[in-house]
């Protein structure tokens, strides 16, 4: 075993077991509601707090350039003990109350120095094999983030043991990087440049792959929240409340989880046949998918359940494409910075869909909500239209 196979290997391993944090609280909240009222602004508070909670940390390890200063895996197991800590802390303090949404803010503060710094170490394995290391590491993230789905299925109705099961996970996978070595092409990157901001309004091409990372992300992180709030809602028309909460639990991780493996192939076929239309052909698929499974609701059950694996397969390999992209138009001094803008504002967006979408489902329903988050490819694939007759126009000059 090559010391790169090993390497990646781990750290592909770790990324799964530290993101599982992430969506905890979305896999435990039927267990946790029937313990207490929740309003459901404080239901989406306990998924969007890591949404914000991330994008503050992220920031703040960009401007201080902290993964180049330290050992990128000592900032990675470091910041998983810290989030596994404030995972745990959760089964002490009031359900859903203030401190246990400051938590979530925490666990998603500590979980930016597991992702994006994840993406350093992988990145410093290669060059020309750059997008599948990338997709690798979104495939971890995806994985990891569908994993307390398929824990809670076999914790039954106790929701503390999968608070404290994840936290295990998370902690064992903090601690598996240090079997990682860093690669020969890692470089030490500079700190977060103001000057991104301006490159990134006045270059056409970024803009509308930035323009197009939204759209992706405006569907993204609410159905990863809220697809088992709807499945459960859906399956509950024919079958009892406890089996319909178990086989939504395990269909949502399979359409979650799915979509990580999804990211390799989507790496592959855009090295072939080019990363925007990747980007389209994926939004178009998850776009019609969120359609077909709002109109499946409290139908056929094979029905629904094949359109939300569909929906979770398609919704995910484009992820990677729009940061490769980025990169590919951004100048060198300003790559990190780019990326870090890119995702602020990413992370910053889907801090108010996850928040929003249940409070919509209140006024307009979960199908037509499911709809609206259709919105945001359809709005990708017009930014990558244009992005491709920009990019035609820079070859022809």
């Amino acid at each position: 075993m090559t010391v790169k196979f090993r390497s990646i290997g781990l750290l592909v391993l770790a990324e799964i077991a530290v993101m599982s944090l992430w969506f905890m609280s979305s896999a435990v909240l039927p267990d946790m509601l029937r313990e207490v009222e929740l309003s459901a602004f404080r239901q989406a508070a306990l998924a969007s707090g890591v949404q914000i909670g991330f994008v503050v940390g992220a920031l703040l390890i960009a401007m201080t350039g902290l993964a180049d200063r330290l050992d990128a895996r000592f900032v990675f197991a470091s910041c998983a003990v810290m989030a596994c800590i404030a995972n745990t802390l959760l089964v002490v303090v009031a359900i859903g109350g203030d401190l246990a949404l400051f938590l979530r803010v925490l666990t998603g503060f500590f979980l930016a120095g597991v992702y994006p710094v994840g993406m350093k170490i992988a990145v410093g394995w290669g060059q020309k094999d750059r997008g599948l290391l990338v997709g690798l590491v979104v495939g971890a993230l995806t994985i990891g983030s569908a994993a307390p789905h398929l824990i809670a299925s076999f914790g039954g109705t106790d929701w503390r043991f999968v608070v404290c099961m994840t936290s295990l996970i998370g902690l064992a996978g903090g601690l598996l990087v240090f079997g990682t070595t860093v690669g020969p092409f890692d470089v030490r990157a500079k700190g977060f440049q103001i000057g991104a901001v301006k490159v990134a309004w006045s270059n056409k091409l970024i803009r509308y792959v930035y323009l197009g990372y939204l759209g992706h992300m405006w569907e993204l992180y609410a159905m990863w929240a809220w697809l088992l709030t709807f499945l459960s809602l859906s399956f509950s028309a024919q079958l009892a409340g406890g089996e319909a909460q178990h086989l939504a639990r395990l269909v949502t991780f399979f359409a979650i989880g799915l979509g990580g493996l999804a990211t390799i192939a989507a790496g592959w076929f855009a090295d072939q046949f080019g990363k925007a239309q990747t980007t389209i052909y994926a939004m178009t698929v998850s776009g019609l998918a969120a359609l077909a499974t709002a109109f499946s609701f409290e139908g056929p059950l094979f029905l629904t359940i094949a359109f939300a694996v569909l929906w979770g397969l398609s919704i995910i390999p484009d992820s990677a494409q729009f940061s490769a992209l980025v990169a590919d138009h951004s100048p060198s001094d300003l790559s990190g910075s780019m990326l870090t803008l890119q995702t602020a504002l990413g992370f910053t967006l889907t801090s108010v869909t996850v928040q929003v979408t249940p409070l919509l489902a209140e006024y307009i329903g979960w199908p037509g909500t499911v709809c609206v988050m259709a919105l945001g490819p359809l709005f990708g694939i017009w930014a990558m239209r244009r992005y491709l007759f920009f990019a035609g126009q820079a070859r022809d000059e």
